[in-house]
């Protein structure tokens, strides 16, 4: 599946590069397949009881906090180098 998503990656470059609409939404559909089953995309796979904070801003979960701590302090930025 990884190397599927690699493919299609490569593909969607290419079609980009050759400005082939037709390859190019392929290519995404396939993009789009493989990170589905790969579990990045589509419904979560596991049931661990957590919320999903998943496409909130940082400031609306319940970790507002500690990353304006992190940030304020310059850590996030000291991980990056």
């Amino acid at each position: 599946m990884v190397h599927d998503l690699a493919a299609a990656r490569r593909n969607v470059k290419a079609a980009l590069r050759e400005e082939d609409q037709d390859r190019l939404a392929a290519a995404r559909a396939a993009v789009n397949a493989a990170k589905i089953a790969l579990g990045e995309r589509g419904d979560p796979w596991w049931t661990d009881g957590a919320q999903d904070y998943n496409r909130r801003m940082v400031k609306n979960t319940p970790y507002a906090q500690w990353y304006a701590d992190v940030t304020a302090s310059g850590e996030m930025n000291s991980r990056s180098k």
